[in-house]
């Protein structure tokens, strides 16, 4: 028998106070340094060699299914808000040309210079078929407010890297679409661009030309991870229960961060893995979490090694991830369920006035060296990205006042710039997305941010 005996009560009390302890996190202030925007309706020619088809964008995105071939006939009408009470965008589909839109992932090339990865198209396989999928080299400034697009480079997969039927099958140069990959991450490794992808979940290796050059399967330990919608499960629900797979739709690898040294890349998935044992996605304390996965640059294989992530509430995603240096990284967690910074009615539903306002827009340093007995990392510091610091004024959109909002749906892109500067994109769902102004929809906005506090956190 132990010396000193404590109530069962004492010791409950004692974990609590220790786990909370343990989470704690400081909140620490960012700096707006720089601000400009791509106009949402910012299109590129589609290359001829890619066939009529996508001439034009958005034909399949009606609800009804049915297609549409007249421009503009397809109103936009947001994501978030009361579905009784659909509020429109003010944008429209289909368009002439192909939508250099929703930006889902960023790299910071130098020189106000960046990489920008444009997700799968409209949302969906089903409706993205004459949607090209692109990456973008462009240009930022920062005084006048202006993004440039200086060049696009469309994927394609001449040499069927790609190992099962893709939308442009029948032609020489094959080019891809949002029915083949939905691309939502993107890294500079070597000589390559490797782009995360939700649907398999997969890792392309591609060209700076953009040819594709092989897809990575995820397979950690022998066990594989796929979604629904992969091309071995066919169309299967969002959650599996007992179909067999563990990532939700569109819950694949939006996030992938690269090591400092470049030797290693760390997919994550966006949303927590279905566990078939308890019929649900994973969780501990109520609070569910995800997985950071390692992937070896030379073998293309993944270690057996993985981290896990824990979300502050249900409902959470992780929108983006980066190193910061060999131990600790910064991770996009953000809600899914609202967008704008005013006029706000949360008590009532409306088309004039924001239902759903932005909520939870963070970033948070995470420090996965010495993860918990769990495998969780630690949780650091955040900046909340609705409360930015903007002393010297610098935003182009919005209200140019001392704090600034980033009120967008997703704030979904995150670029290292330097050792205390970070670049942020949103992606702007185009037309589905209106969270900067009512009845307009959503510019692709860069916003460059003074992170020193985050940096500086212990």
């Amino acid at each position: 028998m132990p010396r000193f005996a404590f109530s069962a009560s004492a010791v409950a009390v004692a974990f609590a106070l220790a786990a909370t302890a343990a989470q704690a996190q400081t909140e620490v202030t960012a700096v707006l340094a720089g601000h400009a925007a791509l106009p949402s309706s910012t299109t590129v020619t589609a290359p001829k060699a890619a066939g009529p088809l996508f001439a034009t964008a958005g034909k399949f995105t009606d609800n009804s299914r049915l297609r549409s071939d007249t421009l503009g006939s397809i109103a936009g009408i947001t994501f978030v808000g009361d579905p009784k009470y659909p509020r429109k965008s003010g944008g429209s589909l289909p368009i002439k040309g192909q939508s250099v839109q929703g930006f889902s992932g960023i790299v910071s090339l130098g020189q106000n210079q960046f990489l920008t990865l444009t997700d799968n198209g409209f949302g969906s396989k089903i409706n993205s078929q004459d949607a090209l999928l692109m990456v973008h080299h462009v240009s930022a400034d920062w005084a006048s407010g202006k993004v440039t697009r200086q060049h696009t480079t469309f994927l394609r997969d001449p040499d069927h890297k790609v190992p099962f039927f893709i939308e442009n099958e029948n032609t020489a140069s094959r080019y891809l679409t949002g029915s083949d990959f939905d691309p939502e991450s993107i890294q500079v490794v070597g000589d390559e661009w490797w782009i995360g992808d939700e649907f398999g979940p997969f890792v392309l290796r591609v060209t700076p030309q953009g040819k594709v050059l092989g897809v990575i399967e995820t397979v950690v330990a022998g066990k594989p991870y796929r979604g629904p919608d992969h091309y071995l499960n066919g169309r299967l629900p969002n959650y599996p229960g007992d179909s067999g797979f563990e990532v939700r739709r569109s819950g694949g690898f939006e996030s992938m961060a690269k090591s400092i040294d470049g030797k290693t890349i760390y997919p994550m998935f966006e949303w927590p893995l279905w566990d078939a044992q308890t019929k649900a996605v994973e969780s501990r304390n109520g609070k569910p979490y995800t997985h950071i996965l390692e992937l070896d640059v030379a073998s293309k294989r993944y270690s057996e090694r993985q981290w896990k992530y824990q979300f502050e509430e249900a409902g959470n995603v992780a929108a983006d991830f980066q190193m910061l240096d060999a131990n600790t990284g910064l991770v996009i967690e953000r809600d899914d369920a609202s967008e704008g910074a005013g006029p706000n009615c949360p008590n009532e539903p409306r088309v004039d006035c924001f239902t759903r306002p932005a909520r939870f827009k963070r970033v948070y340093k995470i420090d996965f060296s010495q993860p918990d007995a769990d495998g969780f990392v630690k949780k650091v510091a955040f900046i909340d990205l609705t409360k930015i610091s903007n002393p010297k004024l610098l935003a182009k959109r919005g209200p140019n006042e001392a704090s600034f909002a980033l009120p967008h749906l997703g704030p979904e892109g995150l670029g290292v710039v330097d050792a205390t500067h970070i670049v942020l994109v949103n992606d702007n769902n185009f037309p589905f997305s209106s969270g900067r102004e009512i009845g307009k929809p959503d510019d692709n906005e860069l916003t460059l941010l003074d992170i020193s506090a985050l940096v500086d956190a212990k």
